[in-house]
């Protein structure tokens, strides 16, 4: 059974960090391109960082450049996602995906085949 799993999330104040982890199971997640996103209430599901499968490119959105970043590791099947300096505005439900296609980073989550079930995220000013 193919698993994407996300940790992490919780309660921060605004300046603050989080990690969130991503722990893929079920198939080989080595070669496919990784990507974090979130949906706030009423919000559609944005993209928020993505990683190419050997870690040497990653793109994030401009919201978060500068604040969060994304790395993996394939030996343990994990992608994480460092959050600094957070905002009020990054309270949201975060998803970790896994496109298994295209092969390069791309921001639209029709492309991602595998997703989790989510880590809520809320920011307190």
């Amino acid at each position: 059974q193919v698993q994407l799993v996300e940790s992490g999330g919780g309660l921060a104040q605004a300046g603050g960090s989080l990690t969130l982890s991503c722990a893929a199971s079920g198939r080989t997640f080595s070669r496919d391109v990784m990507g974090w996103f979130r949906q706030a209430p009423g919000k559609e599901r944005d993209f928020v960082a993505g990683i190419g499968w050997n870690a040497g490119t990653a793109y994030y959105a401009d919201s978060v450049k500068g604040r969060f970043t994304i790395s993996r590791d394939n030996v343990k099947n994990t992608v994480y996602l460092q959050m600094h300096n957070l905002k009020p505005e990054d309270t949201a439900v975060y998803y970790c995906a896994a496109d298994a296609r295209s092969g390069t980073i791309t921001t639209m989550p029709r492309w991602y085949d595998y997703w989790g079930q989510g880590t809520q995220v809320t920011v307190s000013s």
